[in-house]
């Protein structure tokens, strides 16, 4: 109660500080591992219109991050796969798809058409359970009836990305995090697969929200189209926004 009290006495002092013709504000954002590759692309532009807002952040694995939900201790939070609370309210912004990578000489890597049966039996270089995408690669195996028999865990996705082209095993990842020009790995056609997630804003309803935390995500419904890929831009965030008014 008392932090809560004491963000609105903030954020009525940065009201006052913008009627005065001045922006001034505090917006904290706490994101997964995999969103660092993206979330940038946003907060450099905003930040370059309102260079006087405050942006700390907070990076993450997924249990990290929900932790710091739990407790309230950020504005804006971004998952890929986003807490199922009465609490929570979440907008989705962009699509995440998830590939197969290896290492360019893998026996695989020639193949025009692979299938997941021809993927279990190989090695997975993982991240730590409870992640997102570890999460949502195993509930297909387990739809499928089908069980990695080697699996080796991993504690980022550039450790999964470099050890998948060295010949160490094979990976699953976003798409988003792996670089355009590095070529010691290939992307596999899996064809009887489609991992695929989305990335959301996510905020508490039960808790005090900045006004530079509104402002930003008011800034992200207009502008993921110019800061982000458009191919994959999924803009969610107008029934977001309604609903903090």
């Amino acid at each position: 109660t008392c932090q809560q009290v004491f963000g609105h006495f903030d954020d009525y002092q940065d009201y006052l500080a913008e009627l005065r013709g001045g922006e001034r504000g505090r917006c904290k954002i706490a994101m997964v591992n995999t969103a660092q590759y993206i979330l940038p692309k946003l907060l450099g532009p905003y930040s370059n219109l309102h260079p006087h807002v405050e942006l700390p952040l907070e990076i993450g694995n997924r249990a990290e991050v929900l932790a710091r939900f739990e407790r309230g201790e950020d504005d804006i939070y971004v998952f890929s796969h986003p807490p199922s609370l009465e609490h929570a309210k979440a907008g989705r912004f962009l699509q995440n798809p998830l590939v197969f990578i290896a290492a360019n000489n893998h026996k695989l890597a020639s193949k025009s058409h692979v299938t997941l049966h021809d993927l279990v039996s190989e090695r997975f270089l993982l991240r730590e359970p409870g992640s997102a995408t570890r999460m949502l690669f195993e509930s297909e195996l387990q739809s499928r009836g089908f069980v990695l028999s080697n699996t080796v865990q991993m504690a980022s996705n550039e450790a999964i990305r470099v050890a998948v082209g060295s010949g160490m095993g094979l990976g699953v990842v976003s798409r988003h995090v792996l670089p355009p020009h590095d070529t010691s790995f290939c992307m596999l056609n899996v064809e009887d697969v489609n991992l695929a997630s989305h990335w959301y804003f996510v905020v508490r309803t039960d808790r005090h929200l900045s006004h530079a935390a509104r402002n930003f995500l008011k800034f992200a419904q207009l502008n993921l189209e110019q800061c982000l890929d458009k191919q994959w831009v999924t803009n969610g965030l107008s029934q977001l926004n309604e609903s903090l008014n």
